[in-house]
């Protein structure tokens, strides 16, 4: 864990927890995975690499670790925002401390522990978790294990790298553990935006979003003391997300996109300044598909994301990109630096939401997204495998591509024609797993060209 010594000073008063009720409760992340029991369903923060707890983590690794060389059988459920820090899945998966796992994971050890059978996955859109853990779909939430990076004199929490599902695991669970990350700017307070005005039907009312810059809710998460069993201080930065520069592959696929932005312009179904709110997968053809769109035409564009990679940093700085809304920062190291070195010009330009709101499909619909995001192959009547490798072998999940390929204004999918190096197409007669069907995929792009499919007939 980059060196850090995971303990915690018990012994000192954290000068980001101005509360006493939770400072009286300063304990090491060893005493705090005690509250953890074998069966547990446990909910942690997180989503990519951003905000994952990461003192309890590895405690509760080796907890389970010594319960199963004593004979006790220790697994819990793990529920998560999207996929966490690599090294938590793959330390929980090592010690087969995982019985089932939900939403969206990206690690090769829990990956290889789905597909033989070793751990339950459950593979759903990101914008249903919060709603089907408020059902009771997944049973009752034991504890939640939140990293945030203060907690002010009120007792409120000021959330961290990412939000991702943390508002409904406080809400939710019976106990919590909080981890205080004293590495995270004290400038990040404020970049948040965290709405407490979801319900469940029939009592729901509309999210009064209507542009990306809007601002509906409060910088702050709230959680209810007495719930509250631990605090355990860190200082350790985010892991960072790997990513290499787009090739000529990559460079190519995003070229046909921005050919395909100004084919748009020129019929008059998107705006000819700044388009319309601009949502991306991860990976290296997303990246280079933003870009492209620094060398273009548009300026004072918007973005209505998941998460915010290091070209959208660069976009933001030049002025590209005015505002940039989403639920984390999948940043690698150097993408990290420029955030902490500049937090205060990037607060005034990025805001990060729970994820029921940056993947809402009403949202989604009203602010007219251009969805573009990553497959694993498509077939040629528009059927898009995201998913699943052969159509049987689980890759990552859908994550929230679904949330917005179906309500997007325009839903494209990127990818290279080819896996393997060259041995496998990714455009096929009929794909053995469909993800999205042909009525929610209306472009599709390669390096080989680009696929309106809008209008046409099978």
């Amino acid at each position: 864990m980059n060196g850090h010594h995971l303990l915690s000073d018990v012994t000192s008063e954290s000068n980001r927890i101005h509360h006493s009720a939770f400072r009286n409760k300063i304990v090491s992340a060893e005493e705090a995975v005690r509250y953890i029991h074998p069966g547990d369903t446990v909910a942690i923060s997180g989503f990519g690499s951003a905000g994952t707890p990461k003192a309890v983590t590895p405690a509760l690794a080796e907890r389970i670790r010594h319960a199963r060389a004593g004979g006790t059988d220790f697994t819990i459920n793990l529920l998560t925002g999207a996929s966490v820090a690599a090294e938590t899945e793959r330390m929980l998966a090592e010690v087969d401390g995982i019985s089932l796992r939900m939403p969206y994971q990206s690690e090769a050890t829990a990956r290889r522990s789905i597909n033989s059978g070793g751990m339950d996955y459950l593979d759903i859109h990101l914008s249903h978790v919060a709603q089907q853990v408020w059902e009771g779909y997944y049973g009752h939430i034991d504890v939640a294990v939140i990293e945030v990076s203060g907690i002010t004199e009120s007792g409120e929490l000021i959330p961290s790298t990412s939000i991702g599902n943390n508002k409904t695991w406080l809400d939710v669970a019976e106990k919590v553990v909080l981890e205080v990350n004293s590495w995270v700017p004290d400038a990040m307070n404020g970049i948040h935006d965290v709405y407490y005005g979801t319900a469940l039907p029939p009592n729901r009312k509309p999210i009064m979003l209507t542009g990306v810059e809007d601002r509906i809710g409060q910088p702050t998460l709230r959680v209810d003391p007495a719930k509250v069993v631990a605090v355990v201080e860190t200082n350790l930065r985010d892991s960072a997300m790997p990513l290499t520069p787009p090739d000529a592959v990559s460079k190519t696929i995003a070229g046909h996109v921005l050919e395909f932005f100004e084919f748009e312009v020129s019929k008059g179904r998107l705006p000819a300044d700044s388009l319309l709110p601009l949502q991306s997968g991860v990976g290296n053809v997303a990246n280079a598909v933003l870009q492209g769109l620094d060398a273009g035409p548009h300026k004072g564009l918007t973005c209505y994301s998941e998460v915010i990679q290091d070209g959208m940093l660069h976009l933001i700085k030049h002025g590209t990109v005015k505002y940039a809304s989403a639920t984390s920062l999948a940043l690698t190291a150097e993408g990290v630096d420029e955030l902490v070195a500049n937090i205060d010009f990037y607060r005034e330009h990025i805001v990060l939401r729970p994820q029921e709101i940056s993947n809402h499909p009403e949202i989604v619909r009203r602010l007219g997204i251009i969805a573009m995001n990553g497959m694993l192959e498509a077939d040629i009547y528009g059927n898009v495998n995201s998913t699943h490798v052969m159509g049987t072998k689980m890759m990552n999940g859908i994550g929230g591509s679904g949330d917005f390929a179906r309500n997007g204004y325009l839903s494209m999918f990127l990818s290279p024609s080819t896996a393997k190096g060259g041995s496998i197409s990714a455009i096929v007669p009929m794909v053995p797993h469909v993800d999205h069907t042909e009525h929610d995929t209306q472009v599709i792009v390669t390096e080989q060209g680009l696929a309106d499919l809008r209008g046409l007939s099978p």
